[in-house]
């Protein structure tokens, strides 16, 4: 319920966070809608997702399946990053980076970050979403969009780790929920850590460990509620993400007990 002045709105969600059931303005209904229960399960059937069947998936998936979402999230998730760092917006976690490194591996983390930082501040410029968060869709993308162009990977090889890491997020997140305590952004920043060991010629093995050792370190962050503070907590997955797939390369692994 939003007062001002003589002006008066009331907006209703229930069931899950993006359902709207009732919009009403100075007492006029605009819209209203049945109200639904919160089940989960009820939004999308995710039984398919393990780490192996996304992986088989982005093998074979023909490109023209995935090409106009994955495109869409290209543009406008590397836009938005690039307004975080061309100009001042919350706490500029993405441009401090690139201050003082600008490899490859502190881009990646910039980009993200720096998406987040315009985003918890009021920028208006469009996302590309993942398990219904902004913060997330970029977090799951622009680390694998850096490795690519950095790389200088194909836009095929780029659809089809983009393909691993936004479905290994959403794999985290179905056993969370659209809404936690958990942090969501750490499922992608290790989504992006799946994404870009899969660009680089990883397999199932190398891919199911990137994630353990990369949840291993960050998966006890909790949730603030969507603030600056977001693209700081992002920057840390996603480097927790490429760390857990370079434990790997050199033989290092967390097991059971590990973490949190």
């Amino acid at each position: 319920i939003l007062n001002k002045g003589r002006d008066s709105a009331v907006v209703r969600i229930s069931g899950y966070h993006t359902n709207i059931v009732l919009i009403e303005k100075n007492g006029e209904v605009l819209y209203k809608a049945g109200e639904v229960q919160a089940d989960e399960k009820l939004l999308a059937d995710k039984s398919l997702l393990t780490i192996k069947e996304i992986i088989e998936f982005a093998n074979i998936l023909d490109v023209n399946d995935v090409k106009e979402i994955l495109d869409r999230q290209i543009a406008y998730n590397t836009a938005i990053a690039e307004e975080g760092l061309k100009n001042s917006w919350g706490a500029n976690v993405g441009s401090v980076l690139l201050k003082y490194n600008n490899d490859l591996r502190t881009k990646a983390k910039a980009y993200a970050a720096a998406g987040s930082d315009a985003r918890m501040s009021g920028c208006e410029l469009p996302v590309i979403i993942n398990s219904g968060s902004g913060n997330q869709g970029m977090t799951a993308s622009l680390p694998v969009i850096v490795y690519a162009e950095g790389l200088k990977k194909t836009q095929e090889e780029l659809y089809r780790a983009l393909a691993v890491s936004n479905l290994v997020t959403i794999h985290q997140k179905s056993g969370i929920g659209r809404l936690s305590a958990y942090c969501g952004a750490i499922s992608a920043g290790c989504g992006a850590g799946c994404g870009i060991a899969y660009l680089q010629g990883g397999d199932f093995r190398t891919i199911a460990h990137t994630l353990v050792n990369a949840l291993a370190i960050v998966s006890g962050i909790v949730c603030d509620g969507a603030k600056a503070s977001c693209a700081g907590k992002i920057a840390a997955a996603v480097d927790a993400g490429i760390f857990g797939y370079e434990m790997f390369l050199e033989g290092q692994q967390f097991v059971g007990g590990d973490g949190l």
